[in-house]
């Protein structure tokens, strides 16, 4: 089953990661999803595929009450970032779903209705929580070409889907990156392959370097944190990508 880690609390304003399913099936791609609350109402980050539905609904219960979820972030369309949207919607069908304007109506094929989904513009929108304002931060071409990450400048965490993305071995689970350089050999290939533009992560990599940011939470592998957060940045920023894995 999935576990879940507090990676922040302030009051009643709190990060959840919702990580590693050692009993999902071997052909499934790990994933991480993100459950941030503030007051009474939680968000849902890219809350994955159908298949691992249960053990997300399980893990995110023992911290919070699913019916006060107020909404889903997706950062893009792939089909273990929100092909369980149906699901979470049977449960609770008035939820929102922020997401690119590019994919507001592709998703839905995933489920929900006209009323369910918030286009993001390319530049980016504030979201409000309640009373919480969360930054819906331009990634595009990050792989996808409608791709947006979110930042809560409050608890100085960036949650940035693919990027930073690793595929970990057996037997590396640790929540946090305590080894840069042996983590980040797990990322490389990823990134050639999966990040289809330099000029595009040019931008993202000036963009967030300018950000306040202690934490750099991907959807895939561990999370970045302190100084480790610019290393990955200036890491990223010299990869070329776009490029076969060797």
């Amino acid at each position: 089953m999935k576990k879940t880690s507090t990676i922040f609390q302030d009051g009643d304003h709190k990060w959840v990661a919702i990580v590693r399913d050692p009993a999902r099936p071997g052909h499934l791609i790990d994933t991480n999803e993100y459950l941030v609350t503030h007051g009474g109402a939680g968000m849902l980050l890219d809350p994955g595929g159908a298949e691992v539905f249960p053990a997300v609904f399980s893990a995110l219960s023992g911290e919070f009450d699913p019916s006060a979820l107020r909404a889903i972030f997706a950062s893009h369309q792939d089909p273990d970032i929100c092909s369980s949207l149906a699901l979470w919607l049977e449960f609770n069908p008035g939820m929102r779903c922020y997401v690119s304007w590019l994919w507001a109506s592709f998703i839905p094929h995933f489920g929900g209705n006209a009323e369910t989904f918030v286009a993001i513009p390319d530049a980016g929108i504030d979201i409000a929580l309640d009373g919480l304002i969360l930054q819906a931060v331009p990634a595009h071409y990050l792989h996808s070409s409608g791709n947006f990450h979110l930042y809560d400048r409050q608890a100085r965490i960036l949650f940035s889907g693919d990027v930073g993305a690793a595929l970990l071995p057996a037997g590396e689970e640790g929540l946090f990156v305590d080894d840069f350089d042996r983590h980040i050999r797990h990322a490389e290939g990823f990134h050639r392959r999966w990040m289809g533009s330099n000029e595009a992560k040019r931008s993202w990599c000036e963009r967030v370097a300018r950000m306040d940011i202690d934490m750099l939470c991907p959807q895939h592998g561990a999370i970045y944190r302190g100084a480790d957060v610019q290393r990955f940045i200036n890491w990223f920023d010299e990869l070329r990508v776009g490029v076969l894995a060797n």
